[in-house]
């Protein structure tokens, strides 16, 4: 008689291996996915809230964040125009006359805060912070180009609004308090909206949907959506700016950087919390008064002192340095012993520190801010966690930095600010002069002797150039560090008299 279970073929391949229903230790293992909507849109409110919350709350997650805002943006990444001399038939002088020119135009409105923030409170550089950190925590965030900045000391028209990730969702026509929908529909052409993000059958996205009101917030203001599109139909330059880094296709909605580890990060923050109690314990030493007389008879102060002008509560205790406390006849404390604080709370934390900086590409000695290994290893956690740094940092000047320019400077060009001759009429000469390039803080030195010499041997055998060792070094520009130190050496030649007049 065949069996039941003959027909059902035999486990192959990862049939065998990790997708084994038969393996004990993998039975229990039930993982479920879908599409990139449902495994993150659906989630991402409550990954939001939680990032946010372990951020104001817990060290090393506030660490991660502001580690990755001081090294990938520092105080600001810094313009260098870039044209291609060669598209546009320029000399050598030509092109750096008109890099200094854009340059000295772009900070002009850059360093103005009421002219390139639509709030008004940050300058181009303080908002290139806001916007990671917001990009970091929430899994993305939104810039709108706004109009309307143009007055007696700015002459530009654009300026730029940072909306968070919160106020990004999907339209519906009656809204309770707190409800959250990702998955809707545009009732005018058919489009489908993911989590506020309108795309095209295709899968092109086309429109934003931005709320007035956060989810949950108190406010007797009507919830409305205004419908962004993401670019302009007759210019053709973006209306609004999307920051986020994808993991999936088909993935619309950024993900906290803090996802993958909020579950251990709360749990050491619930452990060091527990810690600090215990130790906070152990080092009071109160005393218990037994007595067969009432209670409110013997008031105690924290000295130990009577005070009859203070009843004391029966049903009270104080526990602090030095403290006394009368006990009800036939009362009596024990305490437990619970050996605090632990003698490895701190080789505890910093594994799992290591283990949540595997994770967000952060070595536990950045993470921690403990540099306390041998000059080779430090040195290799710094490379690695600048391995990251740099590519975040050309992911943000992909997303934000360069559109931002290249809309400003459509502006100036059509103002006559800046010269550009076939700027409108032809997308290579305009992508010719759009050419940027942005410096931010260096990798720093662990032991500047080592590294200044790697470089100088480099540049000598043609690994590097001096100006890449000089961004690499101190985040400078090796132009003009040249420029200064002819005009230092100058001086310093006239300041110094030679020595043949030194010794007449």
């Amino acid at each position: 008689m065949r069996k039941p279970n003959a027909w059902r073929p035999y486990n192959k391949g990862y049939g065998d291996a990790g997708a084994s229903r038969k393996r004990r230790t993998l039975k229990g293992f039930r993982a479920a996915s879908g599409s990139a909507q449902e495994d993150i849109d659906f989630n991402n409110y409550t990954l939001r809230q939680r990032a946010r919350m372990l951020y104001m709350a817990a060290p090393i997650a506030t660490s991660a964040i502001k580690c990755n805002r001081t090294n990938v943006i520092g105080s600001g990444l810094m313009l260098s125009a870039r044209v291609d001399r060669e598209i546009l038939g320029m000399s050598e002088a030509e092109a750096d006359a008109w890099q200094k020119k854009a340059e000295k135009e772009f900070a002009l409105w850059a360093e103005n805060r009421r002219a390139c923030d639509a709030l008004g409170i940050n300058d181009f550089y303080e908002l290139q912070q806001v916007a990671l950190m917001s990009w970091l925590l929430s899994g993305d965030v939104f810039c709108l180009i706004k109009g309307g900045a143009r007055n007696a000391l700015n002459p530009y028209d654009m300026c730029l609004h940072l909306i968070e990730a919160d106020r990004v969702s999907t339209p519906m026509a009656y809204c309770p308090a707190g409800a959250q929908w990702t998955e809707g529909k545009n009732s005018e052409n058919g489009n489908k909206i993911h989590d506020g993000v309108e795309v095209t059958p295709e899968g092109r996205i086309t429109a934003y949907y931005i709320r007035n009101t956060y989810p949950y917030q108190i406010t007797t203001e009507q919830t409305t959506w205004e419908r962004i599109e993401a670019v302009g139909k007759l210019t053709g330059m973006p209306n609004i700016m999307h920051i986020m880094d994808a993991e999936r296709p088909e993935q619309y909605r950024g993900v906290s950087y803090l996802a993958q580890i909020i579950e251990p990060l709360l749990q050491v923050r619930r452990y060091t919390s527990s810690e600090l109690t215990a130790a906070t314990v152990e080092s009071c030493f109160a005393g218990f008064i037994k007595t067969t007389a009432r209670p409110d008879e013997i008031p105690f102060n924290e000295t130990g002192e009577t005070d009859p002008d203070t009843p004391s509560n029966p049903e009270e205790f104080s526990f602090g340095p030095g403290e006394y406390n009368v006990l009800k006849p036939g009362e009596d404390i024990v305490f437990s012993d619970p050996k605090r604080p632990a003698s490895g709370f701190s080789a505890f934390v910093r594994a799992i520190a290591e283990q949540v900086g595997a994770a967000l590409e952060i070595p536990a000695d950045l993470l921690l801010k403990a540099f306390t290994k041998s000059y080779s290893a430090s040195r290799g956690a710094l490379l690695e966690a600048w391995k990251a740094f740099r590519m975040r940092r050309v992911w943000f000047i992909n997303d934000f930095c360069k559109p931002a320019y290249e809309t400003w400077l459509a502006e100036a060009v059509a103002l006559g600010r800046i010269n550009a001759p076939g700027f409108f009429s032809d997308p290579l000469i305009r992508k010719a002069y759009s050419g940027s390039e942005w410096t931010g803080p260096s990798q720093g030195q662990l032991d500047p002797v080592k590294e200044i010499t790697a470089e100088i041997l480099a540049c000598q055998h043609g690994f590097s150039t001096h100006e890449q060792s000089t961004a690499k070094l101190n985040g400078g520009n090796w132009l003009n560090n040249v420029q200064t130190l002819v005009k230092e050496n100058i001086q310093l030649a006239k300041a110094i008299p030679e020595e043949g007049a030194q010794n007449e």
